[in-house]
């Protein structure tokens, strides 16, 4: 049996009014039925693992935030979160098939935990209604959509002429803009010519006046200038006088401070010349001094080296003298005794022949 069978036959029963509640019998048949409906929806969800892997993959933002326990911002309205631009989108394909599927088994849940509890079908009746009061809607939706598109086309036409209209106005006020610009130019080009002639005429009276006066005040101001113009010759002929004094002044006194300098360093000069000389002619002494007594002490070794080498030779000519005497003495000696056969030089004895005691005569 199928679900549209099912749904058909429990609506005629419950509509007719027959039963206020199902039988036992039916109710449990009914409830036997849904129940192998839930398993097959249940087995058909189970196995579409690629619907699954599209789901996970479309969700992985949330399902992260869910692992790492991000907040975010619930939306309860499904219809924020559409693209209107991008309504073919497989993520939106998968939300809808997926809701449809929950929603069909969550009916298919209350239906039979109805049947089995209180042997009615009030919420499948009701589920039902209600898919079909939403399609009433969306056909409703549908007819207002092409009213409005109707009345959007009528309004666009509207506009199109209001926007002529507003055109056509906004030109009209352009034009007399214009010309009203053009007359302000005039007026402002006339006022500027108009100045400009009251300044010339201005400055050409203040040039005559000017020249008027100079003409008068000719005589003392040229009076006025060639004394003034002496006077600053004295003056700057008096500064010259003063700074050439002033500068021999102060070459003088250079020179002097130089020569001054000059006394006190060549003194310096000669006062520590003075006593490297001094220095030196104490360190020749001290070295002449030292050489003496170098000298003193040298004589007094060389003489006696000299006594010791007279010494030394008259001992050896001594030792010579006296080891020539022993040589001949003991030569002498030696003689003697070869030729006395005496001491060691003595003729041996040769041994004679004796007879053995242990034999017979």
């Amino acid at each position: 049996m199928t679900m549209s069978m099912l749904v058909t036959c429990l609506s005629r029963k419950f509509l007719a009014g027959r039963y206020k509640s199902l039988p036992y019998y039916q109710a449990t048949m009914f409830a036997c039925a849904i129940e192998d409906c839930l398993a097959q929806v249940r087995i058909l969800a189970e196995c579409n693992n690629q619907l699954r892997l599209l789901k996970t993959m479309a969700d992985i933002g949330i399902l992260r935030a869910k692992k790492y326990q991000i907040k975010t911002v619930e939306n309860r309205e499904d219809l924020t979160r559409i693209n209107t631009k991008d309504l073919g989108s497989m993520q939106y394909k998968l939300d809808k098939l997926v809701a449809d599927r929950l929603y069909f088994q969550e009916v298919l849940e209350e239906t039979y935990q109805e049947l089995a509890q209180y042997r009615c079908f009030s919420v499948l009746i009701s589920c039902n209604k209600e898919v079909e009061e939403r399609e009433v809607y969306r056909m409703w939706l549908t007819e207002e959509e092409a009213k409005n598109k109707v009345s959007r086309r009528e309004l666009m036409k509207q506009l199109r002429l209001q926007r002529i209209h507003i055109k056509t106005v906004a030109y009209d006020t352009d034009v007399v803009i214009e010309q009203l610009k053009s007359k302000i130019e005039d007026a402002a080009l006339n006022s500027e010519i108009r100045e400009r002639y009251v300044t010339n005429w201005q400055c050409a009276r203040t040039e005559q006046h000017t020249q008027r006066i100079e003409d008068t005040e000719s005589g003392p101001s040229t009076a006025i200038a060639y004394f003034r113009n002496r006077s600053d010759q004295e003056q700057r002929v008096h500064a010259e006088i003063d700074l050439l004094v002033n500068i021999f002044i102060n070459e003088t006194l250079t020179q002097v401070e130089n020569w001054m300098n000059k006394y006190d360093t060549d003194m310096e000069a000669i006062d520590l010349k003075i006593t490297i000389m001094k220095n030196k002619y104490q360190d020749e002494v001290a070295r002449r001094k030292g050489m003496e007594e170098d000298l003193a002490h040298h004589d007094v070794q060389m003489t006696q080296w000299n006594d010791f080498k007279d010494a030394r030779e008259k001992a050896r000519l001594y030792r010579k003298k006296m080891t020539e005497s022993a040589i001949i003495v003991q030569a002498w000696w030696r003689g003697l005794l070869v030729r006395l056969e005496m001491g060691p030089y003595r003729p041996k004895k040769k041994p004679g022949f004796r007879p053995d005691k242990g034999k017979k005569k």
